[in-house]
């Protein structure tokens, strides 16, 4: 899975803050409070993005409704792993992510792993 471009990232943001389906003119409307921008290129954009699998999208009348796929901490977590399986040495990896984790991220860390049980334990 690859990163998103500045664009895709936004819209994506917008689509995870909205937490609902939106249509194209909705996020146009709240991407032109920050900059000028086409109805045209959102509309590339959304549809690149459902290509890419990050949002489904339903007929709404002429256009189409679209919703996020995934939660944004989803996305990241896949982000993630597919970084960590790219990097030849996952052990080596993993001690540099380590060590470059603030307290909070640390703390961050700690707490997740008591919610998700290691795999192979308890067999």
């Amino acid at each position: 899975m690859r990163g998103l471009g500045e664009l895709e990232s936004t819209i994506m943001d917008r689509m995870w803050s909205y937490n609902r389906p939106a249509l194209v003119r909705e996020v146009l409307e709240d991407l032109r409070s920050e900059r000028e921008i086409a109805y045209t290129t959102v509309m590339t954009v959304m549809d690149k993005l459902h290509t890419k699998g990050l949002l489904k999208r339903k007929p709404f009348g002429r256009a189409y409704a679209y919703e996020a796929v995934a939660t944004k901490e989803a996305y990241t977590a896949e982000l993630m792993r597919d970084s960590l399986a790219q990097s030849g040495n996952r052990a080596a990896t993993l001690v540099h992510f380590l060590s470059r984790l603030t307290p909070e991220e640390a703390e961050a860390l700690s707490a997740a792993l008591q919610v998700v049980p290691a795999k192979g334990r308890d067999r």
